[in-house]
């Protein structure tokens, strides 16, 4: 299970004052307490500062890796920035990410080939998102297909089945649960990832459904999910996830960090 720290995104006001001021130290506290938290790989977003994106972008991941060997996960629309980032990128960084439209494609698959990037797959197109599990599964083809046009393995896609809101439609957890299932059962090597936060927009206690449906996403069969590793509760969600799948072998992570908490006197 990869785990992406969702923290470093300027979208959150603190992490946006902090890149204006290029205050360092606060950027990678946000960091070194992601991956000591469980973070497998940072998500970076500088997205919103769209002036300074690529300048910003530079800072970033300069800034990151000074206190982190851990892979980065670049999250952004523009290709010059993705390709600012996987410059400088050590390790095999993840591009968040392409869709089924071709122009957007045509952008960035050369980067992911050029780079041996990993990369997410929004299995949208130029329609939009579509409603339902079938319609998701054809865009996952067509954007295989267009992987081999490149000569992409699988193994380095990441599909994102787009969680939306509950509160627009009590079905669209049911949705993204059901097309990860056709996903696998059509294609048994792809991976999935997903954001969890969208699914309860609009409701009261959101992170109690975001856990749940966590654990729902682990039972059929979720590789990569981005979350706060900050966020205790989650984290032993996903724990004891794993170990109910058969991921966790003899629960060991699961019984290591119960003692951790424990040892806190949690």
């Amino acid at each position: 299970m990869l785990i992406i720290g969702e923290r470093i995104n300027t979208s959150r006001k603190e992490i946006a004052q902090a890149v204006e001021k290029k205050d360092a130290g606060f950027i990678q506290q946000q960091a070194v307490r992601q991956v000591e938290s469980g973070a497998g790989m940072l998500d970076l977003n500088v997205g919103t500062r769209v002036t300074s994106e690529l300048e910003d972008m530079e800072w970033m991941v300069k800034t990151v890796q000074e206190v982190s060997e851990v892979p980065l996960c670049l999250d952004s629309p523009n290709p010059q920035a993705l390709e600012v980032g996987l410059k400088l990128s050590k390790g095999e960084s993840l591009v968040n990410s392409i869709t089924a439209e071709k122009e957007r494609a045509e952008a960035i698959l050369p980067l992911i080939k050029e780079y041996g990037a990993r990369v997410v797959a929004l299995t949208m197109d130029e329609r939009g998102i579509p409603e339902g599990a079938p319609e998701r599964l054809r865009i996952s083809e067509n954007i295989i297909k267009m992987l081999k046009d490149y000569d992409i393995s699988l193994e380095k896609v990441y599909f994102d089945l787009l969680v939306q809101p509950l509160s627009t439609n009590s079905k669209n957890g049911v949705i993204v649960l059901e097309s990860m299932r056709k996903l696998k059962e059509s294609f048994p090597s792809a991976k999935v990832v997903l954001g969890l936060s969208n699914i309860s927009f609009g409701l009261p206690r959101r992170k109690l459904i975001n856990r749940t449906f966590l654990a729902m996403a682990l039972a059929a069969g979720l590789d990569a999910v981005i979350i706060d590793p900050l966020d205790s509760k989650i984290m032993d969600t996903l724990k004891a996830g794993r170990a109910l799948t058969g991921e966790d072998e003899y629960c060991l992570d699961y019984i290591k960090a119960s003692r951790e908490r424990e040892s806190f006197g949690e």
